[in-house]
């Protein structure tokens, strides 16, 4: 069996999160990067079906700027055969739209019997790009899963819903997509970390992919204007001297609270 797994750089979550306000997209250098949790978590699932069933393939597939080929070497480290990594510069700012067209082509490159995703990034947060990347490969997506059960020509598992639990399954090829539900990804040990420099990276751009970016111009997403957000003003502070009841109806009167 063949696993795919998207991973994704981010700025560290407790670090500093900043926009560039000539740009208006995340500044990457406010904080380090690092792998996104949900990635690592999604890691780990293909990781543990590969431990207990022999032969089971597993590739880190991600996009990000050069710069990142080594965090992506840590899905590598924490045990994946090899990597897809998706560079151009053309992706800079890419909408949801764009990204998922890159990436299922690069999966469709690859080949797959199941691609695992976290349910949203720790930046982007948009949460569409597992549904959105099944669309394209036109194979069934379960989203959400806290559970993930991988048989032998089929994927189930089961995610919470109002009043209880709902079971999916479906026949692979398939997409899924995981919540924080599932267990943390593994710490990459000494000999794992050595091992990821020998192990195989696939660059690819958009050209080897046969993406053009000029397509989905009129499909992007614009960023007409950002501004840093204004600081927190102070409060209105109100002292009983024996009318704070009409002072706060005052307050709520002219705040249109009431």
């Amino acid at each position: 069996m063949k696993i795919l797994v998207l991973v994704k750089e981010v700025p560290d979550t407790y670090g500093d999160r900043k926009l560039n306000l000539e740009t208006g997209l995340a500044d990457r250098g406010a904080s380090d990067p690092v792998l996104d949790e949900i990635g690592e978590r999604a890691v780990e699932v293909a990781l543990a079906h590969a431990d207990a069933h022999e032969g089971t393939e597993v590739v880190a597939v991600g996009m990000a700027p050069e710069g990142a080929a080594t965090t992506i070497r840590k899905a590598l480290a924490m045990g994946a055969g090899s990597a897809v990594h998706i560079v151009d510069e053309a992706l800079l700012g890419a909408d949801l739209g764009l990204t998922a067209r890159t990436l299922a082509a690069a999966i469709s490159r690859t080949g797959f019997d199941l691609v695992i995703a976290g349910n949203a990034s720790t930046d982007g947060s948009g949460g569409a790009i597992p549904a959105m990347v099944a669309e394209l490969l036109a194979v069934p997506h379960l989203t959400g899963l806290s559970v993930v059960e991988i048989g032998d020509g089929s994927v189930a598992g089961q995610r919470p819903v109002d009043g209880g639990v709902q079971r999916v399954s479906s026949p692979l090829p398939a997409v899924v997509s995981i919540t924080e539900a599932l267990p943390d990804g593994r710490f990459p040990n000494f000999k794992g970390i050595m091992a990821a420099k020998k192990k195989p990276v696939e660059v690819l751009s958009l050209s080897d992919l046969q993406v053009d970016s000029e397509d989905w111009s009129s499909g992007l997403s614009i960023m007409l204007s950002v501004a840093e957000r204004p600081p927190r003003a102070a409060g209105v502070k109100i002292v009983d001297d024996g009318d704070a009841g009409e002072q706060i109806t005052g307050f709520l009167a002219e705040n249109r609270l009431v």
